[in-house]
């Protein structure tokens, strides 16, 4: 899958609403986060936080902010989530819960979920790894999507990032006068 065709599925996950709410975000968070049906069905409630009108989404030791449309398929998915041994919601504490009460949905049931949109796993998550890769150090990698290390550096080498231009973004955020402490 090529950068071009991942752009355009992630649009048609984001903006087509005749699609079950849970597969759209199941078929983001591999597009966008290169997150697989075994992390994904792991996912609870809590990894999602709601703070000062941002959203965020724990994968690894770092949140990560959700874009604005990603944002509200996540907390729908939170209101909406049910188990699908009933009909309605559940207080599970799964984003996904399962058949069985209290358990999440199952890495298979998981993975079909993208499947039924029209979306590869392997091929989807290798080209979210690349071009997060060529975007982000192994390091922060690895601590923001939840991965290991040497997963993380080794999709860092296959993809060359340019991590000087990377510090010095990191280093201009950083020193941008922050609009909440100015009062604007």
């Amino acid at each position: 899958m090529d950068d071009e065709a991942r752009w355009a599925t992630a649009r048609r996950l984001l903006h087509n609403d005749t699609l079950k709410s849970e597969g759209r975000l199941a078929g983001l968070l591999l597009l966008l986060y290169a997150q697989l049906p075994a992390a994904t069905s792991r996912l609870t409630v809590d990894h999602i936080e709601e703070t000062d009108g941002a959203v965020r989404l724990r994968l690894g030791a770092v949140p990560v902010d959700l874009p604005g449309p990603v944002a509200e398929l996540a907390l729908q998915q939170v209101a909406v989530r049910r188990s699908h041994a009933v009909l309605a919601r559940t207080d599970s504490p799964w984003l996904f819960p399962g058949g069985q009460p209290g358990r999440p949905i199952s890495v298979r049931a998981m993975g079909a979920r993208p499947r039924k949109v029209g979306i590869q796993l392997a091929e989807t998550r290798s080209t979210a790894l690349f071009q997060l890769a060529t975007r982000l150090p192994g390091a922060v990698l690895a601590r923001t999507l939840g991965i290991d290390i040497t997963v993380a550096v080794t999709w860092q080498r296959a993809a060359a990032g340019d991590w000087g231009a990377y510090a010095a973004e990191a280093s201009r955020s950083n020193n941008r006068p922050d609009s909440s402490r100015s009062g604007a």
